[in-house]
């Protein structure tokens, strides 16, 4: 389990820039992943972690890769459907070893209405998970109806670490300094909604500065007009320590 969460991770600066393209097991053909196998294989040097879905690792990430991997192991229901928070294990522990997954990461709703089925969902995936050494990422999701206050991230987050994944998913909000001592595992925050450059690249330095161990971003970048330039950005505040101004001067200067 260490060893995966090793290839996660980079050595030096111990924190990690994760690629998001899972999008389409509730989205469909999401803008900018219409050609996945276009999109992946340029970006696949600049990022340590990819996240996302068997079919889509399967098909459009080459056999070669060498990045870790996070496969997306929880499904649902589709946008067609306005309640995203009724989901299964989709993959079972041994299309995981299978995929060479170095996580698996599961979607966990906590306050919505289906909570206790998204914690079972979660203990089963754990559970195998310790089996066979493959560490759970616990992939904290917000319902249409909830506010994304730090109350509710501090208390999503170490529920969902209590559970006993390996690390969490989840999103950037006030006092976040808070909400990273009060989990006990690595916190990697979601890029989410796309955001104009300046501002994505503000939200992955304040993320790191606040305690977090990553960025698993995916609108961000590959709905970006300069989706390469962007990600390179995005490992100078990752892993670098550069502040969003230098990592937009850098950004700046590969896009003109």
């Amino acid at each position: 389990m260490k060893k995966h969460l090793a290839n996660i991770f980079d050595p030096k600066s111990g924190n990690t820039v994760m690629f998001a393209f899972d999008h389409g097991y509730f989205m469909g053909s999401t803008a900018g992943l219409e050609r996945l196998d276009i999109v992946i294989p340029k970006l696949l040097p600049y990022v340590d972690c990819l996240m996302g879905t068997r079919g889509a690792l399967r098909t459009c990430v080459p056999a070669d890769n060498r990045k870790a991997i996070a496969l997306r192991v929880s499904s649902g229901s589709s946008m067609l459907n306005e309640d995203l928070s009724h989901e299964v294990v989709a993959v079972d522990i041994e299309d995981s070893i299978r995929m060479n997954a170095d996580c698996m990461a599961v979607q966990t709703f906590i306050g919505a209405d289906g909570q206790l089925s998204s914690i079972d969902n979660l203990s089963r995936v754990i559970n195998a998970g310790f089996r066979y050494s493959i560490p759970t990422l616990g992939v904290v999701a917000v319902g249409k109806d909830m506010e994304r206050t730090d109350r509710f991230f501090k208390l999503a987050t170490r529920i969902v670490a209590e559970m006993g994944v390996q690390l969490v998913k989840t999103y950037y909000c006030d006092n976040f300094e808070e909400i990273v001592a009060a989990c006990p595992v690595p916190i990697v925050v979601a890029g989410g909604k796309k955001l104009p450059e300046r501002e994505a690249l503000n939200l992955a330095y304040k993320s790191i500065q606040g305690g977090a161990r990553g960025l698993d971003m995916g609108r961000n970048i590959f709905q970006s007009d300069h989706s390469v330039e962007m990600v390179q950005a995005i490992r100078k505040i990752v892993h670098e320590g550069y502040t969003d101004q230098q990592a937009w001067e850098f950004f700046e200067d590969l896009t003109h």
